[in-house]
């Protein structure tokens, strides 16, 4: 398999490295496996000749232009974290061009993976459209407001839709290039893991700080203040919507556009937001804090944790009594 890392200037030196070290780490094991496995061919790539990293490192690559045709290509994140700083360095020339040499790799039957801020380079080329994705969970109402052709659900660690395979942020760059281990070898790919130290994880949804994402929009806001207040007597929209000072229409439109939920389930967000704080630091029971957020018994709350946290839940003590 010939692999092509796409760097642009400024990548995010902890991604880059992340991809580089797993699919490394992966072809050192494969030759000890009882039925070996042939190598990742791995090549750095980049539509400028010098690239340095958003550390100041200089990136050794070949032009994408000369590069041969690849199986694979991965695009680590821009060393642009915040919504400000990443819309303005979209607007970069060197993003257009990925953006060509993406299609062109694309039609040539290539399978294209990006993790973090890297899934607004190829959000932005366009062959996202009318697929799944996911980003970095507080980039989700930028990338919402900027790609309304992409289904986004930002609590997913990795989602492949088609050929295109999309990671959430930071260490989800190991996830993203175990998937593509995956995809040559699912044992080579769990042995990989095991070295690295690297749990099974589908969610990003118990690192989501919800009122982070609340404050990008006052009308957001309002509701989620109002909804902390509410966590034990529980949802009413008509109230919602009359404490925010709007309609229920318009609150119900906000909230989709903004967080791509409905004002119900932001308000199960904050009420799970609120039972994994207390159960991580008070002594409490699963019952006793199933009754402070508005739940007549813990077997709700468990469901609802589970469900909402995924694996990432094994954190928490749910067998608490």
């Amino acid at each position: 398999m010939h692999v092509l890392v796409l760097a642009l200037q400024g990548t995010f030196d902890l991604g880059l490295s992340a991809l580089l070290d797993t699919l490394g780490t992966a072809n050192e094991l494969a030759s000890a496996m009882d039925a070996p496995t042939a190598a990742i061919n791995v090549t750095v790539a980049g539509v400028r000749r010098k690239v340095h990293t958003a550390q100041g490192f200089r990136v050794p690559l070949v032009a994408a232009a000369m590069a041969r045709h690849p199986d694979a290509v991965l695009l680590p994140a821009l060393g642009e974290k915040m919504p400000a700083t990443l819309t303005e360095r979209l607007t970069h020339r060197d993003v257009a061009d990925a953006g060509g040499v993406l299609r062109e790799w694309s039609q040539g039957g290539a399978w294209i993976g990006a993790a973090c801020t890297g899934t607004f380079v190829l959000a932005d080329s366009t062959l996202l459209d009318g697929h799944d994705a996911t980003t970095s969970w507080w980039l989700a109402p930028l990338f919402r407001q900027r790609y309304s052709k992409i289904e986004l659900d930002e609590s997913r660690m990795l989602v492949t839709s088609g050929a295109f395979v999309t990671a959430g942020a930071a260490l989800a760059h190991i996830d993203l290039a175990l998937g593509l281990i995956r995809r040559q070898s699912p044992t080579l790919a769990a042995l990989t893991a095991n070295y690295l130290l690297i749990e099974p994880r589908v969610s990003q949804a118990s690192f989501i700080i919800p009122d982070h994402l609340a404050h990008n929009d006052p009308l957001v806001e309002r509701f989620e203040l109002w909804a902390r207040r509410r966590l034990a007597q529980g949802f009413s929209l008509s109230d919602a919507a009359r404490s925010a000072g709007t309609s229920e229409r318009t609150l119900a439109r906000r909230l989709r556009t903004v967080l791509g939920k409905s004002p119900l389930s932001y308000f199960q967000d904050l009420r799970v937001e609120r039972a994994v704080h207390l159960l991580q630091t008070s002594n409490a029971s699963v019952d006793r804090i199933a009754s402070e957020i508005g739940y007549s018994d813990g077997v709700t709350l468990r469901t609802l944790l589970r469900r909402r946290l995924g694996r990432g839940v094994r954190e928490i003590r749910l067998r608490r009594r």
